[in-house]
């Protein structure tokens, strides 16, 4: 039995196709649970590949996964495929230039992540059935993980369980191994029902659910010099009890977003804030209602995975970037401002280069840096399974996250390079996790040390359904 063929040759094989399916999910932007010709690009590819396919995983009719292989431990790597809101931009060019339409765009680049990840996934089924290794390979097709938190209602629902080894990987400015950094989140809804009345005429007969969402701010406000300094809390108002000024609002409705550094902490603070909203329905003797959207775990580190991934990205050496790709990264950091391209450099520890407007090296792991610390539904299944994030540079240097220029520079073949890089890096973890045995009971021992501290907790309570959205009638 053949041990160690070339799996980069095999990335190889698959790349032309994957990168189509990356262009055309770049063409169809989905956002938070509509994605449904996105998943059907997917679901189709998976077919076509040979993939054992199981669709609506979790009840969530955009989620797919696809496993292929038999017996021996199962290695998954992870995908995404939704889009934002207000990012669409024309392909290829430095400058804002929207396209008709709805307005969406992959302006945070997933139409890549979910096409690498499943590229990485069909070169690994195909290693393992060249060589006869037992051991299983699945692709999760994950949507909503800006802001629907699927992978977090996945792993509530069991999906992740039995799984050896979790590898997935973002779109970035840089070629590392992601530092295992990310914010618990919840994002929660506070509705106020007050009495609606002439606020001339008869105020005294009024309650004012606006002015109980106004206390609440407040109360959140004072409250901000009281929470660790690593926590974050941000708020919109849906409803803000609408135009008329001389009718006491009886309706409002805010939507907070609750962020710390971890689980324990985020519940703690949670409570904080549902105690300043019961007091403010108090305060203006209204009514507050108190729902959960959505919620993530912060991320756990894992350092064998991490180790291993590290080394690969070693062995392979950086993305083969030529001129041109060079030449338009500049066009797209000239767009920037000179802090963008600052706070990118100071994020993974490393001065300033000037000039250089694509990452060609790789971050070593022991950089100080001051990373910038977002949330991630991949936080909970770091606590499931041990699991590794990569980076690459499909982006110039500087470029800022859910941005126009992100989009821009989705279909770029800088950003095709990069996709089938990182697609080598996991695929060659994957075969590592196969290959040396000791590799993933080292870790799963860590996860289960970190794990003895503190155990998993859904932070979506087990009632709240996913905001699933209706299938668009033209499909």
């Amino acid at each position: 039995m053949r041990n160690e063929p070339d799996i980069f040759a095999q990335v190889d094989e698959h790349a032309p196709d994957l990168i189509g399916l990356s262009d055309r999910v770049w063409g169809m932007p989905e956002i938070c649970y509509t994605e449904y010709r996105s998943v059907a690009e997917h679901t189709a590819m998976l077919r076509e590949k040979g993939f054992r396919v199981t669709e609506n995983v979790a009840g969530i009719p955009t989620a797919v996964i696809g496993e292929a292989g038999e017996g021996g431990p199962i290695i998954a790597f992870l995908g995404e495929y939704d889009a934002l809101p207000g990012l669409s931009q024309e392909a290829g060019v430095a400058e804002p230039r929207p396209l008709p339409g709805n307005g969406q765009g992959h302006g945070c680049g997933h139409n890549l992540l979910g096409s690498a990840a499943l590229l990485a996934a069909c070169a690994l089924k195909d290693w393992l059935a060249e060589t006869g290794t037992p051991g299983r390979v699945r692709y999760y097709g994950c949507p909503a993980e800006e802001g629907g938190a699927a992978k977090s209602f996945m792993a509530r629902d069991g999906a992740f369980e039995g799984v050896g080894a979790a590898i997935t990987w973002h779109p970035s400015c840089f070629n590392e191994v992601a530092p295992a950094l990310s914010l618990a989140n919840t994002r929660m809804d506070f509705e106020f029902t007050g009495r609606a009345s002439h606020a001339a005429a008869s105020p005294h007969l009024g309650r004012s659910a606006l002015d109980a969402a106004q206390l609440m701010c407040t109360g959140v406000q004072y409250l901000r010099e009281h929470i660790p300094q690593e926590s974050r809390i941000h708020y919109a108002f849906l409803d803000a009890g609408g135009v008329a000024p001389n009718v006491v609002q009886a309706k409002a409705k805010l939507r907070f977003a609750i962020r710390s550094p971890d689980l324990p902490g985020m519940f703690d603070l949670i409570a904080r804030v549902q105690r300043i909203a019961h007091g403010a329905a108090m305060m203006t003797d209204t009514e507050v209602s108190i729902s959960t959207m959505s919620a993530v775990s912060n991320l756990l580190p894992n350092p064998p995975l991490e180790e291993a991934m590290q080394a690969n990205f070693e062995r392979l050496g950086t993305p083969d970037y030529d001129e041109a790709d060079r030449e338009f990264a500049a066009k797209i950091q000239a767009t920037l401002q000179p802090a963008d391209i600052a706070n990118a450099w100071r994020s993974i520890g490393m001065a300033p280069q000037p000039g250089k407007a694509l990452a060609d090296f790789i971050v070593p792991r022991d950089t100080r840096r001051e990373p910038m610390i977002g949330s991630t539904d991949v936080g909970d299944v770091s606590w499931i399974v041990p699991t590794v994030q990569a980076h690459a540079a499909t982006i110039a240097i500087g470029t800022p996250g859910h941005s126009w220029q992100v989009t821009a520079q989705g279909k770029t073949p800088a950003a095709h390079k990069a996709m089938v890089y990182v697609a080598k890096v996991m695929a060659a973890t994957a075969q590592d996790c196969l290959t040396k045995p000791d590799l993933l009971s080292r870790a799963r021992a860590d996860l289960d040390a970190r794990l003895a501290a503190s155990s998993y907790q859904c932070p979506i309570p087990g009632d709240v359904k996913p905001p699933l959205q209706p299938r668009p009638a033209d499909l």
